[in-house]
């Protein structure tokens, strides 16, 4: 169990466009990563060292995006301006998950512009849905083709995710406490404000340390 990515919400302009803005901050070239067509998006991926990598991700004008429980939170993200959905653990075995949330995952799938096509299963995105702190769960079974392979040498990797919950509460949804998702990643948690969720992402890059 390990983080494998951030996701990012489409800003006003687009997915390629915000991809490009904060692909130029974090000295990335955005990959397009091509249509979910159960869930109604489209994303574009900052690939990063460590197998890491953040997906900009939008909606799309489709009746899944209304549908399905991610279209939903992309939507919603980015109809109030766009930012940080949240982030997602990888897992070796998913069914650990769904007998511990008593639900089955979704299947997930995308085809990539040049054909190859990505499948995975997912599941607790409603749980992020009803509590952004929280990330959901994610097992990739096209293990040869994940999205961050290909930047192993990338100066680029995350450093750290702030969020605003209780490390208790994810503790709980985890199944154990957060720093042992990762031996890469830093995490820090404050009181929230307003809604809880991922505040922000610091990545280390060539030119430093960048806090999106």
């Amino acid at each position: 169990m390990r983080v494998d990515h951030v996701s990012y919400a489409a800003e006003h302009d687009g997915v390629h466009a915000t991809a490009e803005r904060l692909g130029k901050l974090l000295g990335v070239t955005p990959v397009d990563g091509g249509v979910h067509p159960r869930f109604g998006t489209r994303n574009v991926i900052l690939p990063m060292a460590h197998r890491l990598y953040v997906e900009v991700v939008e909606s799309l004008d489709h009746p899944a995006s209304d549908k399905a429980p991610f279209g939903q939170v992309v939507k919603s993200r980015s109809e109030s301006g766009g930012g940080w959905i949240g982030w997602v653990i990888r897992v070796d075995d998913i069914h650990e998950i769904e007998e511990r949330l008593g639900r089955e995952a979704a299947a997930g799938n995308r085809t990539r512009p040049d054909g190859v096509e990505l499948r995975w299963k997912q599941i607790g995105i409603k749980g992020t849905q009803a509590d952004p702190q929280l990330p959901f769960f994610i097992e990739w079974e096209t293990k040869d083709a994940h999205p961050g392979l290909g930047a192993e040498d990338s100066a680029v990797s995350i450093q750290s995710l702030e969020i605003a919950g209780d490390p208790d509460r994810v503790c709980e949804w985890l199944g154990l406490p957060v720093t042992e998702t990762t031996t890469i990643i830093d995490f820090s948690f404050v009181a929230p404000r307003g809604t809880p969720g991922l505040l922000s992402v610091t990545f280390d890059t060539a030119d430093g340390q960048v806090t999106i």
